[in-house]
């Protein structure tokens, strides 16, 4: 007879994030956010015109296979299309919410629609270690499962714990979203905007030290 193990739908193995040094190795300045940031953060939109990370299928793959390790197992990425579509939706969301504004009623629509396209009914699966839970036994996947993921991580942002976390990046000229850990940090990453503000500090030191 074999043991029963606690789970939870989509808990098996645990998801794991790429962390920020992985995804700027991939060519990607942010990481390791929850989902739905680091996909909204692969368009930069204070430059003219954005600046689009994700430039063709290539990038796009790049993309989802760096996110694999929080994805259903054998989950296949989506076209650069329906990413681009769903990132555009989630980020009116998203920065909505961080703004404070009431959410767009079309990107509602478009991010409820992708988290409903696979259903989340559990599954169970025996392997070695012996019974899991998994979702949805046989469901059919075009990309879906990947693109409900992150419309599930952004209604968890909209609603969830870290909501009253979500920050914009400090640099005026930076458009990154991202969860704020403490209430200290204020820049998307340390290396990038925060080396810049700490570079800057020190040569507003400098001037005002020799003009003394």
């Amino acid at each position: 007879m074999h043991s029963t193990q606690r789970a939870t739908v989509r808990d098996q193995p645990a998801a794991r994030a790429p962390t920020l040094a992985e995804a700027q190795l991939a060519g990607f300045p942010v990481g390791g956010e929850p989902l739905a940031l680091d996909l909204v953060d692969t368009l930069v939109t204070v430059t003219d015109p954005p600046t689009e990370l994700l430039t063709d299928e290539s990038r796009s793959r790049a993309f989802w296979a760096l996110q694999a390790g929080r994805l259903p197992a054998g989950a296949t990425p989506p076209s650069l299309a329906a990413t681009r579509a769903l990132r555009a939706a989630t980020r009116d969301l998203l920065e909505a919410r961080a703004g404070g504004r009431q959410l767009p009623s079309e990107a509602v629509a478009v991010v409820n629609l992708a988290a409903a396209a696979v259903p989340f009914s559990p599954c169970l699966k025996l392997s070695a270690n012996g019974w899991s839970v998994e979702p949805a036994c046989g469901a059919p996947d075009d990309g879906a499962w990947a693109l409900a993921s992150v419309a599930r991580s952004a209604i968890d942002l909209i609603i969830g714990d870290t909501a009253t976390r979500l920050r914009r990046c400090a640099n005026p000229e930076c458009s990154m979203l991202f969860v704020a850990e403490t209430a200290r940090r204020v820049w998307c990453t340390p290396n990038i905007c925060g080396n810049r503000a700490r570079v800057a500090r020190h040569y507003r030191r400098h001037r005002a030290a020799l003009d003394a």
